[in-house]
């Protein structure tokens, strides 16, 4: 009988290691006793059941040494027990990786401060789609049950797939022929979220992992699936964007005026200034399904021959019920008193005219994957081996998976009754509100409630790929007599789709309180409510807010009520109606992207001195060609509906038709990686190469699009660039790793990425044939000239209804352009590879088991710096690198006696997290992160050897997130999410 051998994945290789305490080296197909063959199956079952953190530092500490460049590893502490239930939650754990998050749960990863797009994840070593329109990869979607280990390359592989600038996260899954014989686990949790308030105080997740080998282990079948549940709710504090520089009056009387700029020679102060756009405050009830399965199959017929074939399916269900309240601020003659800081930030306002609403969003979103794959491993003899790989894989996401409306949807009501509002940034950690009504009081009344608008989108996406590898292996097992021990060459494809479309219904109900419908909704439809709870965890927030009362209404009543009211004989073309395609499609925008790719790559042993020594030497060569097609409805012209609203009205749908660009560019992708064991314990690394991230989706994909609601300050749209090149960056890595104790390990790494075709979006200002602007037109002028003559403040509110008093609306109440008006003048970005930026840094670790006391401890940090920094006093467009920051993660454990106890911190400083606010000026301003930490706690107990117990607490001391504009008192968010808590049991067979 032969032995069957097959190659392992490298965490798989790395746990042999750790028992036979020697160096990794190939596996050959030989001729064995029966006596050897079982005792070296015996010593395998072994290998598979070193368990615990221990046993997962240790197979995570090896994988590290005996790899080639810069490399970490998170392994499964026994079969179906991942050290974290979310897979993000475990990278941050690995030196230089940090995570953003979403609702509180880490989604996706920032490696040496390159942020999502600039990683690439594959499973089992295939590349995965991004979610939606994006190619950035969820974790939070994929359970960590089926996981056996996550991979994260710093450095290039020529015979890795292109597309990890950052790095490659490679999540390998349970493999049923690397586990012999039956297994079986199961799990059940509790979930407890602190800030659930609409939805089950606890909610389940439920688990099951199988696997089993038959006929002498040449047939294998693993199974996993789990069902997760989580009801919470979040609370927050928003600005939506800052305007720079807008008109500021100049007959304000001094004592309405601070501002402690300087002066220039003729009198100017010198320097930009900010004013908030809006200032707002919301929570949301979320309730979260998700399911996720896999089934592997693996074969053996023949010795060294491997078939696997796997499905992976995964879905995600999000639906949110929210509510907000706040003012919105138009700027000009309107503004009475401000307060600016030294850097031009207003951190006080009294502004006039607009309005104060109440907003409740209600929808569901649903995100499904699926991927099916085969391999092929084939040992054709001791020197040549064949590895062929085909997967399809896909993601649909889809806004509107509420099944009673199918799509997604907002309800603003309101009032525009008002007499002025104030926003206060002059102390406490978020801003404060408040609008004097004119009612003579600070609160509106139930009955003074009024239709502002609506507007309800359905926006699904799918990415596919399809991906084709093939390489194969040569080794020199003595044919030449040259340090050169393996020659790896290959090819592959991969075909990307990447697209999706939206639909609109534009604003319905009026909009903008123009005509006014108070009398739709009864008192009765609305609940007022103290703030005495909502983000208590700042300092001004609860009961401490200046406005500390919000009204709740139902948001199926509120558009019933509407649809009955607001009919097509009452409001023509302005019928309310909740559906998204009243005007068709209103974009749509394909991307397909296929890459072709050759390697080879070469392992080289030798000796440096008695010294032990690896060098990998390869090339990547890649071929890539773009096709973008949009669609897109045709502008006609832009419409003065209301005070606050501009809406775009378009051509008929039957002028709409796709525009097809292309574009391609190829790269030359060389690596190498040296590695020697200085001693014993101590091994060096230098790594040197290129590795490359592609243009960001939206970038790509052709066409011009402009804003849908083109308010004064926000007449904005961009263009994308289908032969945009991808990020190409020259990487140098040294590193020095001292292992010395079984899973103790200290490190100190350094790195430079010099990154070239760094993408900017450039500012066209122009002109669009047949859109023209009231704002800037005769009747505008005159509208303002009567106000002022008649010693009135000079208002949007005010200047709008002058507008209407002069007869320059239509039966509808609705100003249109005319010839007039001059040609509105549009802000259009367009992105280009532009110059070259530097990242360096230094990566520092230190882990240690305290002997056979039971206690270790983790320590990393990562510090990182460049030319990469957003320019915040400069108003031009910008291309800084997002998320670069400086991190830190601290992880104390104790194991013995049947617990199982871990302690764990991780800390992120602040930094960017992308360009451009969504009603931010056209410059495209910073959003920035404030510093963030988080503590997290596990405490596991084996009641038997099968039988376990445990608890996990998350965000224990109940930290909250915040972020800003271009300074820190340029307010953008307050997040408040609560602790969550776990307890779960778990029976293995």
């Amino acid at each position: 009988m032969k032995k069957i051998t097959f190659m392992k994945s490298p965490v798989a290789a790395a746990v042999s290691v750790i028992l036979t305490a020697g160096l990794m080296s190939p596996l050959y197909a030989q001729e064995t006793t029966e006596q050897e063959e079982q005792a070296e199956q015996e010593q395998a079952i072994e290998v598979i059941q070193v368990r615990g953190i221990l046993g997962s530092l240790a197979r995570s500490t090896q994988f590290k040494r005996n790899s080639d460049g810069i490399v970490d590893a998170i392994s499964a502490e026994e079969m179906g027990k991942f050290p974290d239930t979310n897979l993000a939650e475990s990278l941050q754990r690995i030196t230089g990786v940090t995570v953003s998050r979403v609702n509180g749960e880490g989604s996706q990863i920032t490696v040496r401060g390159f942020g999502p797009e600039f990683n690439l994840i594959t499973l089992n070593g295939r590349q995965m789609p991004g979610t939606g329109f994006t190619r950035s990869y969820n974790l939070e979607n994929l359970s960590s049950e089926g996981v056996s280990a996550l991979e994260v390359y710093k450095t290039g592989r020529a015979a890795t797939p292109s597309g990890g600038l950052g790095a490659t996260v490679n999540i390998v899954t349970t493999r049923p022929l690397e586990r012999s014989g039956q297994n079986l686990v199961l799990m059940a949790k509790g979930v407890h979220d602190s800030s659930v308030v609409k939805g089950d105080t606890v909610t389940p997740e439920l688990s099951a992992i199988y696997s089993d080998s038959f006929a002498d282990d040449r047939f294998g079948v693993a199974f996993s699936i789990s069902q997760y549940r989580r009801d919470f709710q979040t609370q927050q504090a928003n600005v939506q964007g800052w305007q720079a520089n807008v008109p500021l009056p100049g007959n304000l009387d001094a004592s309405s005026v601070i501002d402690p700029r300087p002066i220039d020679e003729e009198g100017n102060r010198v320097g930009n200034h900010f004013f908030p756009k809006d200032m707002n405050y919301g929570f949301a009830d979320v309730s979260q399904q998700r399911t996720n399965g896999q089934l592997t199959l693996q074969f053996a017929p023949v010795d060294g021959l491997m078939i696997t074939t796997d499905y992976t399916a995964s879905r995600s269900l999000t639906g949110t019920e929210s509510f907000g309240w706040g003012i919105w601020n138009e700027f000009g003659g309107n503004i009475n008193a401000y307060e600016l800081d030294a850097d031009g930030t207003a951190i006080f306002a009294d502004i006039a005219g607009n309005d104060g609403s109440f907003t409740a969003e209600k929808g569901t979103t649903e995100v499904r994957s699926r991927s099916i794959g085969l391999n092929l491993e084939y040992e054709v003899n001791d020197s040549l081996s064949l590895w062929f790989d085909v997967h399809d894989s896909n993601t649909k996401t889809n806004d509107g998976a509420d099944p009673g409306s199918g799509h997604f949807g907002q309800v603003i009501l309101g009032s525009d009754q008002l007499r002025s509002k104030i926003y206060d940034y002059r102390s406490g950690d978020i801003p404060q509100m408040q609008v004097n009504w004119n009612n003579g009081t600070n609160v509106l009344g139930a009955g003074e409630i009024d239709s502002n608008f609506s507007q309800f989108f359905h926006r699904p996406a799918e990415s596919t790929v399809q991906q084709y590898q093939f390489r194969t292996d040569w080794r020199n097992i003595n044919t030449f007599n040259i340090p050169l021990t393996k020659v790896t060459a290959g090819v592959s494809r991969t075909d990307q789709d990447m697209g999706g479309y939206t639909a609109w219904s534009g604003l319905r109900g009026g909009p903008g309180f123009n005509p006014s419908f108070t009398q739709i909704f009864p008192d009765s439809m609305f609940t007022r409510v103290e703030t005495g709870n909502f983000l208590d965890q700042f300092s001004g927030g609860g009961s401490d807010l200046l406005t500390n009362y919000y009204y709740t209404f139902d948001y199926d009543e509120a558009v019933a009520r509407q649809m009955a009211y607001l009919t097509r004989d009452l409001m023509g073309d302005d019928v309310y109606l909740a559906d998204p395609y009243i005007n068709g499609i209103t974009s749509e925008s394909y991307v397909n992207e296929v890459t072709d790719a050759i390697f080879v790559q070469s392992d080289w042993e030798f000796y440096v001195r008695d010294m032990p020594a690896n060098v990998n030497v390869g090339l990547r060569y890649e071929t890539t060609d773009v096709t973008s097609r949009v669609r897109q409805r045709v502008e006609r012209q832009v419409n003065w509906v209301s005070a606050s609203e501009w809406i775009m009205q378009y051509e008929p749908q039957d002028q709409v038709s796709f525009l097809t660009l292309t574009g391609s560019n190829n790269v030359l992708l060389p690596n190498i990686d040296f590695r020697i064991e200085l001693t014993d314990q101590l091994v060096g690394r230098f790594s040197a190469g290129k590795t490359i991230s592609r243009a960001p989706l939206g970038a790509l994909s052709g066409g011009r699009s402009l804003s849908g609601s083109p308010r004064p300050g926000a007449r904005s749209g961009g263009q994308g660039n289908t032969s945009l090149l991808p990020f190409e960056s020259t990487n140098l890595d040294l590193a020095l790793e001292y292992y010395y104790a079984p899973g103790s390990y200290a490190a100190v790494g350094l790195f430079r990425k010099s990154v070239d075709n760094f993408i900017q979006s450039t500012i066209t200002e122009t002109t669009i044939d047949g859109l023209r602007d009231i704002a800037a037109g005769p009747r505008y002028q005159q509208a303002v000239a009567s106000l002022e003559a008649r010693g009135e403040q000079p208002t949007s509110t005010a200047i709008f209804d002058e507008m209407l008093a002069l007869g320059f609306g239509n039966e509808n109440g609705v100003i249109e352009p005319n010839a007039n008006d001059p040609l509105m003048v549009w802000q259009i970005s367009q992105p280009t590879n532009t110059d070259s930026k530097t990242v360096e840094g230094v990566e520092l670790a230190l882990q240690h088991v305290i002997g056979d006391t039971g206690f270790g401890f983790g320590v990393n940090a990562t510090l990182v710096t460049g030319d990469v920094k957003f320019d915040n006093n400069s108003l031009t467009q910008q291309a800084p690198l997002t998320g670069l920051s400086d991190s830190a993660n601290v992880q104390g454990f104790y194991e013995k006696h049947g617990w199982s106890i871990k302690l764990t911190y991780a800390w992120r400083d602040s930094y960017l997290i992308g360009v451009g606010q969504s009603q931010g000026s056209a410059d495209a301003p910073p959003q920035y992160a404030k510093a963030y930490g988080q503590w997290d706690m596990s405490v596991n107990y084996a009641v038997t050897e099968n039988f376990t117990i445990f608890f996990e607490g998350l965000n224990l001391t109940n930290e909250t997130e915040q972020g800003y504009g271009r300074f820190k008192n340029q307010f953008l968010f307050a997040r408040q999410y609560g602790p969550r808590y776990t307890l779960a049991a778990r029976y293995s067979f």
